[in-house]
């Protein structure tokens, strides 16, 4: 059983509108992971996953820029992280998961 303060590694796929450029994305993807570091999460790793065509549109989109971010964290504070993306009106979606659970599916 976990407790809540349990650091918990994470990952995290975020959507994002395609009018970004490299620089644009990347200072955006910086400003999260501040704000990760600010919620006390370590190992944190950001991995732009590129430009892709959508299988549909979202929000009048049919591309959309993919970026992985890795983390470990408290539980608690995912809540919080969440809501600062789904008031972004670059976030398309996101995904969060959690990779410490070694339960497995087939």
């Amino acid at each position: 059983m976990l407790f809540m303060s349990t650091t918990i590694k994470y990952e995290m796929m975020i959507l994002l509108t395609e009018e970004f450029n490299d620089n644009e994305l990347k200072t955006w993807a910086f400003n999260y992971a501040k704000a990760l570091r600010k919620l006390n999460a370590s190992e944190i790793s950001v991995i732009s996953r590129g430009k892709r065509d959508l299988s549909y549109e979202i929000a009048n989109q049919k591309r959309g820029n993919f970026i992985q971010i890795n983390f470990s964290s408290i539980p608690k504070h995912i809540e919080n992280f969440s809501s600062s993306l789904k008031f972004d009106s670059n976030v398309l979606r996101f995904l969060i998961l959690n990779k410490t659970s070694n339960v497995k599916n087939f």
